[in-house]
């Protein structure tokens, strides 16, 4: 069979592999807008800038037999009914099935890009690296999960850092409200400058450097550059144009079939049933990308089962550890557990577990996954008695 795969990052890799573990004579195509195949984006914030040697990230996939991989180039249009696709060089390529696998975009501020680094790929990673360094002035706009990386980063690397966000504190969105405020006064006391509930709305050249512009106040800076890590959008315009269903993602079964029958999408780009409550969620993190793609491209040829994993991610910021299993919803019912340093946060709706977020407690996801196989709900009380972080 031709298999087609438009989209050049880990999910497609994995998607690559998992065809060939379902059907090892198929040819395999894919497309990627960046210059590089395929490579691990978790280093470009974390271990890249802990020591890690860069040549380690790449995943080889030009290397498979039967594969072959096409950069630089970008999908402009998708005919289903003539089951193709042409490339910006108008070039058409035919498919038996088609996997998406186009990822998302960072968010982007209005105006000029210039002295903004969107992080995102392996060159924004060696733009940004270029720059950092003691003495070096760099704001970081967003206090999530990239935002937080990279300010503690830089920090460890000597670089002033001038952190702003919208919510109230670093990590607002995951963290309980009391704990995400020792995060604030950690990076405080790190020497960051700390900017919460700040709306930034533009980035502007000045005479030394360049100027953030928010509406909470005055211009702030000048800063050597600005790297904005303010979320990102599923790029889903090649599936809706072609008539694919689309939500906040292109929806697809516990297969990853979308709409149409041949066509699939994994990776941060899908909208799946999530296994323990059926809410239909997509996930932007290294696992997901990993066995979403597996199971994307065997069920490409032939051997589709239902996606009962739960993806996990994990992080760390000022040199304390992370991790999460599931859905982390600030909206959902929160349960906690442990003291200042080390504790767990449970994240449950109508009774049931729909995430869990274990810090500084490396070597305990088997435990957090054993509560998700429970059955029925659990009362906070019996939740404390299951993962004991001490």
């Amino acid at each position: 069979m031709r298999y087609l795969i438009v989209g050049g990052g880990m999910t497609a890799d994995a998607a690559v592999r998992g065809i060939g573990s379902a059907d090892p004579e198929g040819e395999v195509t894919v497309i990627g807008r960046e210059e590089h195949p395929p490579y691990d984006r978790p280093p470009l914030s974390k271990s890249l800038w802990t020591g890690m040697d860069e040549d380690r990230i790449w995943r080889g996939t030009e290397t498979l037999e039967r594969t072959e991989v096409l950069t630089g180039r970008s999908v402009v249009n998708l005919d289903p009914d003539g089951a193709e696709v042409e490339d910006d060089r108008r070039e058409r390529h035919g498919y038996d099935a088609l996997l998406l696998a186009t990822g998302a975009d960072p968010i982007r501020l209005p105006g000029t890009d210039e002295g903004v680094v969107y992080f995102r790929t392996l060159d924004d990673y060696r733009r940004l690296r270029s720059h950092a360094g003691k003495g070096a002035n760099i704001a970081v706009l967003g206090g999530g999960f990239i935002g937080t990386e990279l300010a503690s980063a830089l920090l460890d690397h000597g670089a002033e850092v001038t952190l702003f966000f919208l919510e109230h504190a670093p990590l607002g969105a995951l963290l309980p409200p009391n704990r995400a405020r020792r995060l604030l006064e950690s990076f405080q006391r790190r020497g960051a400058q700390v900017h919460p509930e700040v709306e930034v709305h533009s980035v502007v050249p000045g005479d030394d450097g360049f100027q953030v512009l928010s509406k909470e106040g005055p211009s702030r800076g000048p800063f050597d550059l600005v790297v904005a890590g303010l979320g990102v959008r599923p790029n889903v315009g090649l599936a809706r144009d072609a008539g694919l269903e689309v939500e906040d993602g292109i929806v697809v079964d516990p297969s990853f079939r979308t709409s149409a029958p041949r066509i699939f999408a994994a990776g941060d780009v899908a909208a799946f049933p999530f296994p323990v409550s059926g809410r239909r969620v997509r996930v932007e993190h290294e696992d997901h990308a990993n066995q979403s793609g597996v199971m994307a491209g065997r069920a490409m040829a032939g051997e589709a089962e239902p996606y009962d994993h739960l993806p996990f991610f994990y992080s760390q910021v000022l040199g304390t550890p992370y991790e999460a299993l599931g859905i982390t919803d600030p909206e959902m019912e929160v349960v906690e557990v442990g003291g200042d340093d080390r504790f767990v946060v449970y994240f449950r709706s109508a009774g049931r577990v729909q995430g869990i977020l274990l810090w500084n407690l490396r070597g305990r996801m088997r435990e957090a996954r054993r509560v998700f196989r429970l059955e029925g709900e659990l009362p906070p009380h019996q939740l404390r008695e299951r993962i004991d972080p001490e």
